[in-house]
């Protein structure tokens, strides 16, 4: 029998510092660190949430947020009440659809995401202080291409519910 090609070793090699670097930076005790040195006191799944709606401008529907984050609506829904109560974000009427409402991010939810990012950021900064922009360019592609596999694998038609189910 053959060795594998290298390329195949490769990629055999990289899901495996990805399935530790996973495990890792969604430790509770990592999130802990993080927000701690940012200063804040917002769950992990809180964060996810907000960076969510970020990345849709600071303002998204409630379903849109639940496919970004591959979860069902009303976990959204719940968590979004659990955020509005801590003014991190705010509902606000949908302009094309009145029965709809929004979530947006409000201020105090900027800068508690944007504390917590830099605290983040710095962490990373240091571990990362040797590797050139180049490197850190192509690493940044392939990890962009991979998220984009598997949003795209993870994505599927919802299911109808069955009645009684």
């Amino acid at each position: 029998m053959s060795d594998p090609a290298p390329h195949q070793d490769s990629t055999a090699a990289l899901q495996g510092v990805l399935a530790t670097l996973s495990y890792l930076l969604t430790r509770s005790r990592a999130h802990e660190r993080h927000a701690s040195q940012a200063g804040i006191t917002v769950g992990r799944s809180d964060l996810y949430l907000l960076m969510a709606l970020e990345d849709s401008g600071g303002v998204s529907r409630v379903g849109d947020l639940a496919a970004q984050l591959m979860v069902e609506p009303p976990h959204v829904t719940r968590q979004i009440s659990q955020l509005v109560a801590q003014d991190l974000v705010e509902r606000t009427p949908d302009e094309m659809d009145r029965r709809a409402r929004r979530v947006a991010i409000t201020p105090h939810g900027k800068a508690v995401l944007e504390s917590f990012k830099a605290a983040r950021l710095a962490g990373l900064r240091q571990a990362l202080g040797d590797f050139d922009d180049a490197e850190l360019a192509t690493t940044k592609a392939v990890l962009d291409r991979l998220v984009v596999h598997v949003r795209d694998m993870n994505t599927e038609e919802p299911r109808p519910r069955r009645r009684g189910a």
